[in-house]
């Protein structure tokens, strides 16, 4: 299968109740080729209306993330561990994230990236298999099988606690060196 058929079965999908409450499916956007996959946890309002993922406020400060990494938005996959919006951005519960997983899997297998970030939490947690916080996993790479993980902040959490964003831009430099040494 490839990204485009994947996409295909995650738009009819209703493994679980989030598909009753969707506008879209947010499966992810980016080359199939990207050398970086972003994981964020799931999609918000503003990407369930528009069905592309980090479209927000959250979204803006991402895009100057990458440029610190030296990379561009259209140089990056974009997906979530969920494809569908909880309702009023509540966390996912764990039988989502278990009906979902799947296709967060297959899109890491057909693209192969060198790099996986996640943002925050929930994807740190769900590509780690671990219960450990963020805070003690940011900062450092990680071998995930074999895959380089850079668990970092979401870029929302910035936007509540400022004092978040020099600790997301100091990972982003991990990023675009650890790109640049490969």
């Amino acid at each position: 299968m490839d990204l485009a058929g994947l996409a295909c079965e995650a738009g009819s999908c209703q493994a679980c109740p989030l598909w009753e409450s969707r506008t879209n499916v947010v499966f992810g956007v980016g080359p199939e080729d990207a050398r970086v996959m972003i994981v964020g946890e799931a999609p918000g309002k503003n990407e369930d209306l528009e069905g592309r993922p980090f479209v927000g406020a959250a979204g803006k400060n991402l895009d100057s993330l990458l440029g610190i990494a030296g990379l561009a938005r259209d140089e990056v996959y974009i997906a979530n561990v969920l494809k569908c919006r909880p309702p009023g951005n509540r966390d996912p519960r764990v039988e989502e994230i278990q009906a979902c997983a799947h296709f967060l899997h297959d899109q890491a297998k057909l693209i192969e990236p060198e790099v996986i970030v996640t943002l925050g939490n929930f994807a740190a947690r769900h590509i780690m298999k671990t219960d450990m916080g963020i805070t003690r996993l940011r900062g450092q790479v990680h071998q995930v099988g074999r895959f380089k993980v850079l668990p970092v902040y979401h870029p929302a959490a910035a936007l509540y606690d400022p004092s978040k964003q020099e600790a997301l831009e100091a990972d982003f430099r991990t990023l675009g060196a650890l790109l640049a040494a490969s």
